[in-house]
């Protein structure tokens, strides 16, 4: 404990951790200290650390209980059910080639791009995911993270008090059920998730406000018409990627980033499609709470069930 260093890297989030090693069982106060940082910075970077799955793995629980892989993922690493593996080659192999051009063609949510918070479309998003950088390209594959509590706060105060009055509902594919008979489609409509959130999020332990919108998953908000509803979604996805609110990391093999899921938005790098490079990490993600807006009202499921570490996923033969 005497070791570990926080150090900010970017104005409203963003902070190396040094001083830890995260492939051993670390003292309660160095859990502590890791999580007071997570929830003061957002998003936590430590650098050059030596782990494989099950120590990732080890390393989460030491902060709580861990999901399955991903709720479309059938088929995570053998006998690590937690680890989910993000290739661009693995997801071709499954979806086929045509998977990438298709769903960026509609500008539809992928695992590979476009801003999100991650599986917002569960009613109990995770908590938190943790990523680790197992092979990355010399050049590009940065990821950005943006701080939803900043983008809030910096609303002015009649627009606050709006949206925190206002719900809306999340999915994969973004507006409405995935068309298609693509494996892709088939398997997001096999296993569909639909929430309705808060606008708002009240972070279940710090009590700051957040926006809690995303283009990756949001489809509309409640009550609007749907042209008001695009017009109000647009003016806060340009207040949660403002570039003010983010930071970038540049990755090496065995850095880790872990991030407050409940008060963070990233984007995952588009700056590979036309390089023949390789990038493969591992991400673990904390069952999270249901979250609650500003008038205690809690988030409610509309399709599918919550996100824990018992999930099947149903696959077509």
């Amino acid at each position: 404990m005497s070791q570990l260093t926080v150090r900010p890297v970017a104005g409203h989030i963003g902070a190396d951790i040094d001083g830890v090693d995260l492939s051993v069982p670390l003292a309660p106060e160095t859990v502590d200290a890791i999580r007071d940082a997570l929830h003061t910075y957002k998003v936590v970077f430590f650098r050059g650390q030596t782990l494989d799955h099950a120590a990732q793995i080890a390393f989460a629980r030491q902060f709580g209980d861990l999901t399955y892989a991903h709720p479309h993922d059938n088929a995570p690493p053998e006998g690590h059910p937690e680890i989910f593996t993000i290739d661009p080659e693995r997801f071709e192999q499954r979806y086929g080639k045509e998977f990438l051009e298709e769903y960026r063609s509609k500008r539809q949510y992928s695992y590979f791009d476009g801003w999100h918070t991650d599986v917002t479309a569960a009613v109990n998003p995770p908590a938190a995911s943790i990523l680790r950088a197992e092979t990355v390209p010399a050049i590009g594959g940065d990821t950005q993270w943006t701080n939803l509590v900043a983008a809030y706060q910096g609303l002015s105060e009649p627009l606050r008090r709006f949206v925190d009055t206002l719900r809306a509902q999340h999915r994969y594919g973004g507006s409405t059920k995935v068309e298609g008979d693509s494996a892709y489609a088939k398997r997001i409509n096999d296993n569909l998730l639909v929430a309705e959130h808060p606008v708002v999020r009240v972070h279940p332990a710090t009590g700051e406000r957040a926006l809690f919108v995303n283009p990756g998953f949001t489809s509309h908000i409640v009550g609007l018409r749907p042209h008001e509803s695009k017009a109000l979604l647009d003016l806060l996805y340009g207040e949660i990627t403002r570039p003010e609110y983010t930071v970038r990391f540049r990755w090496e093999p065995g850095h880790v980033a872990f991030w407050d899921n409940q008060a963070t938005a990233h984007l995952a790098p588009r700056d590979l499609e036309h390089l023949d490079v390789q990038r493969t990490l591992h991400r673990v993600t904390l069952i999270g709470e249901v979250p609650v807006g500003p008038d205690g009202r809690e988030s409610e499921l509309l399709a599918g069930r919550p996100f824990t570490a018992d999930h099947r996923v149903a696959v077509a033969s």
